[in-house]
């Protein structure tokens, strides 16, 4: 009796067994018993590379079945690889995401390649310094504040899936005139800490992805510029946080890390030079539920309340254990998030005398940011309420961000109630 089972779409499973009556005439590693043979439909393995023969009422895998079934159960090879491609490819094919959004995720990616390439070159190419221009929120632009803000907006359009895109570096959204399906909203801050750009330290880009909604697609006419309204109506779309449907980073330093969430984990890839590939090195990246690393910028402490010193005072103390928390801040919002995300802790820009609402904005920087730290069991907090439930009020608003270890970000959340 012959049994057939489905596999996969390519590759079938074929048990066989023999009659007792068989048995005694048969070698029983010849008859191979509830043995599993593997086929190509597409090749003519019937025909040509699996001969089955009856034998007293069974049938009989030859060798080439055995090694079918030996190679199936080979170790994955050292030279085996999974590309940031192939895996958002599996993603669609598992229903995670569409087509539609496939393709703006790879767009994000081939942006981030080529400013990687413009940051490591940054000093042999001139574009260090300022570039001469204020930004919308009255920050001196660096040269590659501008050139990756163009590289990311150009990528964008010509992946043909997005109907608004909003920069950081933008005074306004922009419509889209090349966007002919998908129409998703994605919103970026093309290089965040480029102050540090001069010194070589690292910097980053960081993205997120809402819905589509063809409600609220702006008449863009001769002019792509959106005005008021219309800006109105794509913070509508854009919130809250917790609508996002991807959000990531690159991080632009010894190596170039990749780190993305579609709702569903946090998955890390890394740049291979050699191929010119992000390749999959960290899957379900967890963060510690607490830390001993907390990374605020203490310039500011004379600035800050009451309740807010106690704290960084008390992370100080060493306390019973004899050990303090280990400060550690760079400057950069990707440099922090990533180490904070793997060693856990806390990253910290609060609210002080001289930025009311604290210096991060909530559409580019902290709601990304917030979403993949959820999915990767963190918390994220403006210090007295979930960041992803604020709904923002303009397209440039600015929210005091607490990051990080879910008992940390719960332990400031305290002090400062």
């Amino acid at each position: 009796m012959v049994a057939v089972a489905a596999a996969t779409a390519s590759s079938h499973l074929l048990f066989s067994s023999s009659s007792s009556s068989s048995s005694s005439s048969v070698s029983p590693s010849r008859l191979c018993p509830f043995q599993l043979c593997v086929f190509d439909p597409k090749s003519d393995l019937w025909g040509a590379n699996i001969r089955k023969r009856q034998v007293g009422g069974g049938i009989r895998c030859t060798a080439v079945g055995e090694a079918a079934a030996t190679t199936a159960t080979k170790k994955k090879s050292g030279y085996e690889i999974e590309t940031l491609t192939g895996w958002l490819l599996k993603q669609e094919q598992a229903g995670v995401i569409d087509a539609e959004l496939t393709i703006v995720l790879s767009s994000i990616s081939m942006a981030c390649k080529q400013i990687a390439s413009l940051v490591q070159r940054a000093n042999i190419s001139n574009l260090t310094g300022v570039q001469g221009a204020v930004n919308v929120q009255g920050e001196d632009q660096k040269k590659l504040d501008v050139v990756s803000n163009e590289v990311f907006s150009n990528c964008l359009r010509s992946s043909g899936r997005t109907g608004i895109i909003a920069s950081e570096e933008e005074d306004v959204p922009v419509a889209v005139e090349e966007s002919y399906s998908g129409n998703y909203i994605v919103v970026f801050d093309p290089l965040d800490g480029s102050s540090n750009i001069d010194a070589a330290v690292s910097t980053g880009s960081i993205f997120g992805i809402y819905s589509p909604n063809d409600e609220c697609l702006a008449d863009i006419g001769d002019d792509s510029t959106l005005d008021t309204a219309e800006q109105r109506c794509i913070v509508n779309v854009c919130q809250p946080g917790s609508n996002l449907l991807a959000a990531g980073y690159c991080m632009y330093s010894s190596s170039i890390i990749f780190v993305i969430t579609l709702g569903k984990g946090v998955f890390g890839f890394t740049l291979d030079p050699m191929y010119g590939e992000f390749v999959l090195t960290q899957e379900n990246i967890q963060i510690p539920k607490a830390g001993k690393i907390y990374a605020f910028n203490e310039g500011n402490y004379q600035l800050w309340d009451d309740k807010l010193k106690k704290y960084i005072d008390d992370l100080k103390d060493p306390g019973p254990t004899g050990k303090p928390y280990s400060a550690r801040y760079i400057g950069s919002l990707v440099g922090d998030f990533h180490r904070t995300l793997l060693y856990g802790g806390i990253y910290g820009y609060p609210r002080d005398k001289k930025s009311k609402n604290g210096k991060l904005r909530l559409l580019y920087e902290c709601a990304p940011m917030s979403f993949i730290v959820e999915q990767a069991g963190g918390k994220g907090s403006d210090g007295h309420k979930r960041i992803l439930d604020i709904e923002p009020e303009e397209i440039h608003q600015r929210v005091p961000l607490y990051i990080g270890s879910v008992e940390e970000v719960e332990k400031v959340e305290k002090y400062l109630a």
